[in-house]
């Protein structure tokens, strides 16, 4: 198993040299240089100690308003990523039955994501392939603040998946390999 602090040094070198450095978040900058994000690794491996995590995390938001964002780091979980789509699900569940829904939501990054219909080679998918399994935490109000300074937000995922494609799976394979 590595180390929290080298899986969250390895989390930011990946947001610094990928999502930020490729532009794949124009707002990621912002609160990466600020500080606003909180990583958090959770070790374990199964569904109810990560949804247990998850809901810490919610009320570590609740009581911290400089903290902007978070990335809950799961090293251990879901390896698969059909699993993991799973977890999400239960993830923005567990939003709606704690009375988050609207001031929360999730968002989820895994080493092997995979778009849709999207053949496993398919560069777009390293626009959202992270080093680890993680669980990304937003602030609504957040979201909505930045979405009415930025036109074409919507514009965005198009954007990331010709960006991909253009540069091949090679080039998007070694950038997120090299965060190691």
């Amino acid at each position: 198993m590595v180390e929290s602090d080298d899986v969250v040094a390895q989390t930011k070198k990946w947001i610094s040299e990928i999502v930020i450095g490729c532009r794949l978040c124009p707002f990621a900058a912002r609160e990466f240089n600020r500080g606003t994000i909180h990583y958090q690794v959770e070790d374990a491996s199964d569904p109810e100690s990560c949804l247990h995590a998850f809901l810490s995390e919610c009320r570590r938001l609740d009581m911290t308003p400089s903290i902007e964002t978070t990335l809950l780091i799961l090293p251990a979980a879901s390896p698969g990523f059909d699993d993991f789509l799973d977890l999400v699900e239960m993830a923005e569940d567990l939003l709606e039955a704690e009375g988050y829904e609207g001031q929360y939501q999730v968002a989820g990054f895994h080493p092997d994501y995979r778009f849709a219909d999207a053949p496993k080679a398919d560069p777009a998918n390293y626009t959202n392939r992270s080093l680890y399994p993680m669980l990304h935490l937003l602030r609504e109000e957040g979201i909505e603040h930045v979405l009415e300074r930025y036109p074409d937000a919507d514009a965005i995922p198009e954007r990331n998946i010709a960006f991909a494609r253009e540069k091949g799976l090679d080039h998007m394979k070694a950038l997120r390999d090299a965060c190691f």
